[in-house]
């Protein structure tokens, strides 16, 4: 089949590879000028299946809410613009459900445990070598913090997911550059779990998916979606003004949707209403100060701190520090508490790691469903195809994900139990 691909981020380009593996002819159109230029740039990179749940989960509401005036609050909203999803907002706060979450929980964990399978058989395969680490911690600072864990504890038990719960002592072992002043009560220890570069992945996917004969179109944005007996794209150039058409349409057997937080406004001309939003999430990049093998400086792989839902990675010669979680914010004007917070969870544990006069700051747009699952599969449309919603998991699902959805377009069936996945969920 000739089949189009809707964005270039890692689920777009997992998605292109796995296509192009099955023998389609695949055409990838992104409005940008090069893969992984947005929500898959500077992510934290944290790959633990074991974590990959609902953010609607039950307590989180007055978790959120008790905290949203907090100095260091781990998820912001930001005036009218957080006024306009309050419809994803009601719709979030009644998946909290414990029922709900269960199910939604269920389907995550399936798709997460089968990605992270796959893309380790992927790097092995094609021999991919991008900056990646084993082992992943999440810092307990107080005794009240060790308590909260133990639901996280009872599942990842439940899960069958390695993983140890250990002292302040047993956690500087394993993290030798923890900052000692740090008051640190305990950490869950994950060692089969890691860290890795998303868009070093993303350039090296493409680069596999180019020579299966994958043709990628930048600066190109699809501006409707014409159904029919074939597909048809209507493209406008990203670089001109309004959405001027740059050519004819372009047909296609198929089209799978991967544009993220953009996904709703293509979809939406073809009936189809997506409670698609983007949370904002901020991260810091710097080099490290010193980078030689008798020293450590910062962590070995990838840390994240309980309390103020930050994750510390190290990218190779550079420490990434991520977290935040903004609604109702834009792409261009940054939170300057937001970024206080990834300063200061840096400082706390690992103080003078990095040059942080070449931090390099960056927000992304996690693409959101309210419940929390990504939608695989049919839309209902005849033709049109979903890889969507991923969150702030598209690292750890793009490329189970980008399986399952190659499966189901050839008419096979999918590697693993789609249950929650799919459109019907939200009928």
């Amino acid at each position: 089949m000739r089949i189009a691909v809707i964005g270039a981020g890692i689920v777009g380009v997992t998605t292109a590879y796995e296509l192009a593996a099955d023998g389609h002819e695949v055409v990838v159109f992104e409005r940008h000028a090069a893969v992984a230029t947005q929500t898959s740039f500077a992510n934290a990179g944290v790959l633990a299946p074991g974590y990959v749940t609902p953010w609607a989960a039950p307590g989180m509401p007055w978790k959120v809410f008790s905290q949203l005036l907090g100095r260091h609050a781990p998820v912001r909203l930001v005036g009218m613009g957080a006024l306009k999803h309050a419809a994803w907002i009601w719709q979030w706060w009644r998946a909290c459900r414990r029922s709900v979450h269960e199910r939604n929980r269920g389907a995550m964990q399936r798709l997460a445990h089968f990605s992270s399978a796959h893309q380790l058989e992927l790097t092995r395969q094609l021999s991919l070598e991008y900056e990646h680490s084993s082992g992943y911690m999440v810092l307990l600072r107080t005794a009240r913090d060790v308590t909260r864990a133990q639901a996280g504890l009872k599942l990842l038990n439940e899960l069958g997911v390695a993983h140890d719960l250990v002292d302040g002592a047993r956690a500087r072992m394993i993290e030798p550059a923890l900052n000692p002043a740090t008051v640190l009560q305990g950490a869950i220890h994950l060692p089969q779990d890691g860290a890795g570069n998303c868009r070093q992945f993303a350039h090296l996917m493409k680069a596999q998916a180019q020579h299966l004969g994958v043709n990628f179109r930048f600066e190109q944005r699809v501006t409707r979606i014409l159904p029919g007996a074939q597909v048809q794209l209507v493209l406008g150039d990203e670089r001109s003004q309004g959405d001027t058409q740059i050519d004819a349409p372009r047909a296609f057997d198929s089209v799978v949707i991967c544009a993220g937080h953009e996904a709703p406004a293509l979809l939406k001309p073809l009936g189809l209403r997506l409670p698609i939003v983007p949370i904002w999430g901020y991260s810091l990049t710097a080099p490290l100060r010193h980078v030689d093998s008798q020293h450590d400086y910062a962590p070995r792989s990838a840390v994240m701190d309980e309390k103020y839902k930050v994750a510390i990675t190290r990218m190779g010669k550079r420490v990434r520090v991520a977290g935040s979680a903004e609604l109702g914010g834009t792409a261009n004007r940054f939170n300057e508490a937001a970024m206080r917070t990834l300063y200061h969870v840096l400082d706390d544990w690992y103080p003078g790691a990095a040059h942080m006069a070449q931090a390099q700051p960056w927000k992304g747009a996690r693409p959101m469903l309210p419940d929390g699952p990504p939608l695989l599969g049919a839309s209902g449309v005849p033709g049109v195809w979903l890889n969507v919603g991923h969150g702030s998991s598209g690292w750890a699902l793009s490329c189970g994900s980008a399986r399952v959805v190659a499966e189901l377009v050839a008419g096979r069936s999918a590697p693993l139990d789609t249950t929650g996945l799919d459109l019907s969920r939200l009928r």
